[in-house]
């Protein structure tokens, strides 16, 4: 592990144990100065000077925020924060910046526009809600009415201060989850994380990450990724040995991030951050889907979970037969927000895949192992999605269950294909280990679609084809008219 690695494992530890204290600050006022307090001091911390494009990037979003009308502050503000990463990678190509400090700069950018998105779709919600109001004061059914709740409203009267706050909060800070601003405030306003089971989820939690920290130093010290990358790997080692050698350093990845993930998850378990009813139905990164404020009257009586933080469902990815279905479970509360924020707003529904993709890309960074990656996962899932109708979903028992293990297989192998080129980053990197192995990845893709695509047509022609025998069995059956009345005479 790097030095950069240490201190921010230490970090991360020492944001899990604070979480003790924050959680029993009687003071609302008192818990959410600590909690900002500390958020500032681990920045500082691991990004040393750096931590100024931090503040940096904040004070613009937040004045974008605040200061442009909310039919457009949510444009102003994503074009602010997205169009400071460049300025941030530019500067970290010429002189260097740590590698988390990179995360802190793309957390704080999805949370300051985030906020900046959730206050125009509530405005919209009140515009809305007036208009409803004056077309027919006499006739409004009450129940047709747009829900309008307190939250819109105090999004439209947020303050510098709160977004910082919320922003520079400790939880999460480092490598998120990202939540939503109501995730924040409810955390002071409302009385789960008294009653949540705070302890034991954290305890949960970190035996999965010392598990997930074991595998890595495991996989790391037998499979280095700097080794696919020295001459000896490429001159010395075999096709089949460069080939498979994806499986490995792929794994040791996800075991890092893994770890990583969950141990951030235990800073939010620890602190009661995150925590609501089941009664609630909460989501990741979302937050509850269902009306929740009434339940804070018997706060005691509710079983209580951390799905809202919860931003990798490790057990699924691992376990699900397909890429499709592993893209769903991985680094979900991220892409909760491209779903609200680009996916759903994006104004041609043609192209908002792509767009949604890209902006994924550009948030990951600037390399070419972000486009390689991230912009080749619609590819293989075009190409999975064909074969699961032309081989897979009309299939059952055991024939269905070796066709979704020889699925799993696949699926792993296009993660850890399209993983190299994310881990590699450099096109040099890439180009050389991609043709080491004759681009057989993209080379049998093409060729499984192309497969596809005929298997596709000759099956859809086969069904036109028994539709129009059938068809014309049906007319032959049928009596003629004339035929009918001679008989009948």
């Amino acid at each position: 592990m790097s030095i950069d690695d240490v201190i921010y494992v230490i970090c991360l530890l020492a944001c899990i144990g604070a979480g003790s204290y924050v959680r029993k600050i009687a003071d609302e006022g008192q818990r959410k100065l600590v909690s900002t307090a500390l958020g500032v001091i681990v920045v500082v911390i691991v990004s040393g000077l750096h931590s100024l494009h931090c503040f940096a990037s904040l004070a613009l979003g937040t004045a974008a925020v605040l200061l442009v009308h909310p039919s457009k502050g949510h444009l102003v503000t994503f074009v602010v924060m997205f169009g400071y990463l460049v300025f941030f990678r530019m500067f970290d190509f010429y002189l260097g910046i740590p590698g988390h400090t990179n995360m802190i700069q793309m957390i704080l950018t999805l949370k300051v526009s985030g906020v900046a998105f959730e206050k125009t779709a509530a405005w919209k919600r009140l515009q809305a809600r007036e208009e409803q109001k004056k077309n027919d004061q006499r006739d409004v059914n009450q129940e047709s009415l747009i829900e309008i709740t307190d939250y819109d409203e105090e999004l439209q009267t947020l303050t510098a201060a709160e977004i910082v706050h919320y922003s520079f909060n400790y939880i999460g800070v480092l490598t998120g989850p990202y939540y939503r601003y109501r995730t924040y405030r409810d955390y002071f306003e409302m009385p789960f994380k008294t009653h949540a089971p705070s302890v034991e989820a954290t305890l949960e939690k970190l035996k999965y990450a010392v598990f997930y920290c074991a595998l890595y130093l495991t996989t790391n010290y037998f499979w280095p990724l700097d080794y696919a990358l020295s001459d000896e790997f490429f001159n010395d080692r075999s096709f089949v040995y460069r080939l498979l050698y994806v499986w490995p350093t792929f794994f040791t990845f996800r075991a890092r991030i893994y770890t990583g993930l969950t141990l951030s998850e235990c800073v939010c378990t620890m602190a009661g951050f995150g925590a609501y009813p089941d009664e609630s139905d909460p989501n990741n990164g979302e937050g509850p889907r269902k009306r929740y404020q009434h339940l804070k009257r018997d706060a005691d009586k509710h079983h209580y979970n951390f799905t809202t933080i919860v931003n990798t469902r490790v057990l699924e990815v691992e376990r699900c037969w397909t890429f499709r279905e592993g893209m769903k479970h991985w680094n979900v509360c991220v892409q909760y927000w491209l779903a609200v924020n680009v996916y759903k707003l994006f104004p041609s529904k043609k192209y908002r895949t792509g767009a949604t993709l890209l902006c994924s890309a550009y948030w990951h960074g600037f390399r070419p192992g972000h486009y390689f990656c991230i912009m080749g996962a619609p590819f293989y899932v075009s190409l999975e999605d064909m074969w699961d109708k032309l081989v897979r979903k009309n299939e059952s028992g055991t024939r269905r269950r070796v066709i979704d293990v020889l699925f799993w297989i696949f699926k792993w192998f296009a993660f850890s294909y399209l993983g190299e080129a994310f881990l590699l980053s450099s096109f040099g990197n890439i180009w050389r280990f991609y043709s080491s192995v004759y681009h057989i990845g993209y080379i049998s893709w093409a060729a499984m679609i192309a497969l596809g695509l005929y298997l596709t047509s000759q099956r859809k022609a086969a069904e036109r084809k028994k539709n129009r025998e059938v068809e014309k069995a049906a007319a032959g059956d049928k009596p003629d008219g004339n035929a009918q009345k001679e008989k009948a005479q």
